[in-house]
């Protein structure tokens, strides 16, 4: 199997896993945002994000000979490692709730400050548990005080939110009087899913940032938020948060067997068998949610089917790729944090300076904000940038 193990070869994989794990989320946000029912993009979404599974470990899992103290990933699929396969599918269980809370929210909360919250929470949490997990192996005197910007990070962007809500609130007691009658609602009883389906984002005429702007992004959108609470989206954020900063150590304890649950001379899992059984938990646990929401649906979302998930082919493309993205990104996260610590893997969290690039260059996400608000954004991923290099500095070397 091919192993990472320079500093620099674990870097490159947390770049290249950033621009993935940065991506997939806007690919979500547009289709919700184009009225494709998050379900059945969820469901989409979960089948390639485990192909991308099977295709790294049948691939580089497989790679160069294989023996009993160093098994490929085929061979390892028949070892007695139980209770190291037990930790990596329920840190692919953690996921699988926090990527499903984070779909919601991103309508409530913006793709960006969801982004940044739900990674500053992952770093504050996951990290630490990491760097006692990897034996110190990062240097704590840079590390803790990348951590306590990434708590910095958390307070900016809850302060973000605020700041933008109060702007959207008023430009919309700005709009006319009659804008309520503007309004559409998906339980009108002309409704179909094909109608849902059929509309198209990018067909928005109204400026982006104005009240009208959001009055049709509104009437377009699967998931309805005028006249919701702002807590809905902060409690799935926050909720969000820790189960990401919890999947990380489950799947470090996998690997690395701290706890040395193995039978004595059971090889550790190696990290594409690891990353096999997350997935498949994920996968599992997406797909049950998923089916009971199509006929139970949450947050006043409309019933669907199966069937109609199956015929419904508008922006399946578009799921597929960030099924793909988030899988092969999450792959590669693992492979650096298997090379250089867990803890400076989690450097990846600055994927919301990506999902921010793309919150403004496709959704228009504070475009017509107050000053406040953009001096605020601005000081968030300030302290970002800064965190995610500190965090990178602390890399340190495992001894294989």
């Amino acid at each position: 199997m091919y192993v990472v193990e320079s500093k620099g070869g674990a870097i490159a994989c947390m770049l290249l896993a950033l621009f993935f794990l940065g991506t997939w989320p806007a690919l979500l946000t547009l289709l919700e945002r184009r009225g494709r029912l998050p379900q059945h993009t969820y469901l989409d979404y979960s089948i390639t994000n485990l192909l991308a599974a099977v295709i790294i470990a049948l691939t580089l899992g497989e790679i160069g000979k294989s023996s009993d103290d160093n098994p490929n990933f085929i061979q390892q699929l028949y070892q007695d490692n139980w209770p190291s396969v037990m930790f990596a599918m329920a840190g692919g269980i953690v996921l699988s709730l926090g990527n499903l809370s984070t779909q919601y929210a991103f309508a409530y909360v913006g793709l960006s400050v969801t982004e940044v919250i739900t990674a500053s929470i992952t770093v504050v949490i996951g990290t630490t548990v990491n760097y006692f997990l990897d034996d110190k192996i990062n240097r704590a005197e840079v590390l803790f005080p990348g951590v306590a910007c990434f708590l910095i990070a958390v307070c900016l962007g809850s302060a973000v939110h605020s700041s933008n809500t109060a702007d959207n609130k008023a430009k919309l007691e700005k709009f006319s009087g009659d804008k309520e009658k503007g309004l559409k609602t998906t339980h009108d009883a002309s409704f179909s899913i094909k109608d849902l389906e059929s509309v198209d984002y990018f067909s928005l005429k109204a400026k982006a940032g104005t009240a009208d702007f959001l009055v049709e992004l509104e009437n377009r959108r699967s998931i309805k938020v005028f006249g919701k609470s702002t807590f809905i989206g902060l409690f799935l954020t926050f909720f969000a948060g820790v189960c990401f900063s919890l999947f990380s150590p489950a799947f470090n304890l996998a690997t690395n067997d701290q706890w040395h649950a193995l039978k004595e001379g059971v090889p550790h899992l190696n990290v594409y068998t690891a990353f096999f059984y997350f997935s498949v938990s994920c996968f599992v646990l997406a797909v049950i949610l998923n089916v009971v929401f199509l006929y139970r649906p949450i947050i006043d979302l409309p019933k669907t089917t199966f069937k109609a998930y199956l015929n419904d082919w508008n922006g399946r493309g578009w799921a597929l790729l960030a099924g793909f993205l988030c899988g092969f990104g999450n792959g590669l996260q693992f492979m650096g944090g298997q090379a250089a610590g867990y803890a400076a893997a989690d450097a990846v969290q600055a994927l919301p300076l990506v999902s921010t690039f793309w919150g403004i260059l496709l959704f228009g996400e504070y475009r017509g904000s107050s000053k406040k608000t953009y001096a605020l954004l601005i000081s968030m991923l300030f302290m970002f940038m800064v965190a995610v290099g500190v965090l990178m500095a602390s890399a340190g070397h495992r001894k294989q």
